[in-house]
């Protein structure tokens, strides 16, 4: 091979390389958190509302979608207020011990704070005893909380 070409395989494969590297990068920030659901919109609508992506915020390389500047302006303000409970991870599963997976369609207030379920069959047994769940899956999330769903 001549040295003109060996130097543009290198060169090819570094623009490559430097491509992979950079949507691998961009891929950790575009997580689109809640599947496009506005959090803010769980507070103030009867229900939520998916989000577009004119108003938007990354929090924790989490890209949040919110229905205008307003919604979006709160969650900068304060996510934690935000957020669900246990990462949007099912509250009744994590008060068994679990991570499963919550329906952002399927889900609470409870006072102030969202809680989500896995699905409505799931969200009745929660609502038997919600301030119990609650306190078992608080307790329960400090343990589990680092762990894969897969090592529980």
């Amino acid at each position: 091979m001549m040295n003109a070409e060996r130097m543009l395989i290198t060169l090819l494969s570094m623009v490559g390389l430097t491509t992979s590297a950079f949507a691998a990068n961009n891929y950790a920030v575009d997580t689109t958190g809640m599947q496009g659901y506005d959090l803010v919109s769980y507070h103030t609508s009867k229900r939520p509302l998916h989000g577009n992506g004119h108003f938007l915020a990354v929090h924790d390389s989490v890209t949040y979608l919110f229905v205008n500047e307003e919604n979006q302006a709160a969650f900068e303000r304060d996510p934690q207020k935000y957020l669900p409970a246990y990462g949007g991870y099912c509250a009744f599963g994590v008060s068994v011990g679990k991570k499963f997976v919550g329906d952002p369609e399927v889900w609470r207030l409870v006072d102030g704070r969202l809680y989500l379920n896995l699905d409505e069959n799931i969200q009745d047994q929660w609502l038997k005893d919600v301030p119990g769940r609650i306190k078992t899956a608080n307790e329960n999330w400090q343990r589990i909380k680092d762990k894969p769903p897969s090592e529980l």
